[in-house]
């Protein structure tokens, strides 16, 4: 019998080693008998649970079914039973045999090739999936859609691994007639498994929406000024047009202004406007690069008031004009100049 094992055993290390380069591979072999063959294993299909409809701009979760479709298409039948003991493996055998099509520890991970889909989740795992059977809970993957990604439809990678049982074989030492019904004395089974991979498409939509671009923005102030004028040109890179738009900055120190917003009104797609808000820059504003806020609040080609997203608009700061400091100290000059005039001359009176 020790005989029998160390065979068993030198014959497990060959397979494994040959597994190597295979995708089979035999966790525990105790030997027996082959009955069987089975074809057919797992085929797994994968489909969006809830909306496939996002926004750009947005972070989002995707949810992800799977469904194994998988079945037997067919068997050989290896060795037939020539005894009462061999018919009930074969029986036992064909029983277990079935299950070749459950997928087993499947790891999910999703992908995509375009840039403007950044997928932020990593691997999801499924312990087990039966033919005919789907998910109990959706698969979460987390999406990062571009700020600026064009509508229209994305097709995403859903790469999927998984275990399924190969083949089975079974042994018993004899079989048992005593009680109500035959038993199988020492009864063990030895399974092979297969690894394999799938790669399942699917899609998500960019949702259509107007969406804008800052061109040509300019903007250069001096410390003191009132009133400046800075503009900004407006384009619409989005699929929708707009109405009744207003374009509006968010106003901080060292800056003031009681002209902050500028009527936009009708942008369709592709097209643009520019437009000019005025700024008062605070005297003792640090001179450097600033920006500015701003966005556009408009009606919706569904009636809808939006706001759009934050765009910049960079400013810089200069120190004030030195044209207005020489007039300042000559003015200054004069009037230290006549004080001490005056102060002289009620001196001389006092004398």
């Amino acid at each position: 019998m020790e005989i029998k094992y160390a065979i068993a055993l030198a014959c497990m290390l060959t397979l494994l080693a040959t597994a190597h380069a295979q995708n089979t591979y035999i966790p525990f072999e105790l030997g027996g008998d082959n009955y069987y063959t089975m074809y057919g294993g797992p085929s797994i299909s994968a489909s969006v649970s809830g909306t496939d409809e996002f926004e750009r701009g947005d972070t989002v979760t995707l949810y992800v079914d799977l469904t194994n479709y998988g079945r037997i298409l067919g068997f050989d039948e290896d060795q037939t039973p020539q005894n009462p003991k061999e018919f009930a493996l074969a029986n036992a055998e064909l029983q277990e045999e079935y299950k070749k099509p459950t997928a087993l520890g499947i790891t999910a991970s999703l992908s995509s090739n375009n840039q403007q889909i950044d997928v932020k989740s990593g691997d999801q795992v499924v312990q087990s999936l039966k033919s005919g059977d789907k998910t109990q809970a959706p698969l979460k993957f987390t999406l990062k859609i571009g700020e600026h990604a064009p509508a229209g439809k994305y097709p995403l990678m859903l790469n999927l691994s998984y275990d399924y049982q190969d083949n089975v074989r079974v042994y018993a030492s004899e079989l048992v007639t005593s009680g109500s019904s035959p038993t199988l004395a020492n009864f063990r089974e030895s399974y092979i498994y297969h690894k394999a991979n799938q790669t399942v498409p699917i899609s998500i939509v960019v949702k259509k929406k107007a969406d804008f671009l800052i061109l040509n923005a300019t903007g250069v102030l001096s410390a003191g000024d009132k009133k400046a004028p800075i503009s900004a040109t407006y384009k619409n890179i989005g699929d929708d047009p707009i109405t009744d738009a207003v374009a509006r900055l968010s106003i901080f120190k060292p800056f003031s202004s009681t002209d902050d917003q500028a009527f936009v009104g009708t942008l369709g797609p592709g097209e643009e406007k520019t437009v000019v808000f005025r700024l008062d820059v605070d005297s003792d504003a640090t001179p450097k690069d600033y920006g500015i806020n701003s966005e556009i609040k408009y009606t919706d080609i569904n009636g809808d008031t939006v706001i759009s997203e934050s765009m910049k608009i960079p400013l810089t700061v200069k120190a004030a004009s030195s044209s207005l400091l020489l007039p300042a100290a000559i003015v200054l000059i004069i009037i230290v100049a006549a004080g001490g005039y005056m102060y002289r001359k009620k001196q001389k009176k006092a004398c």
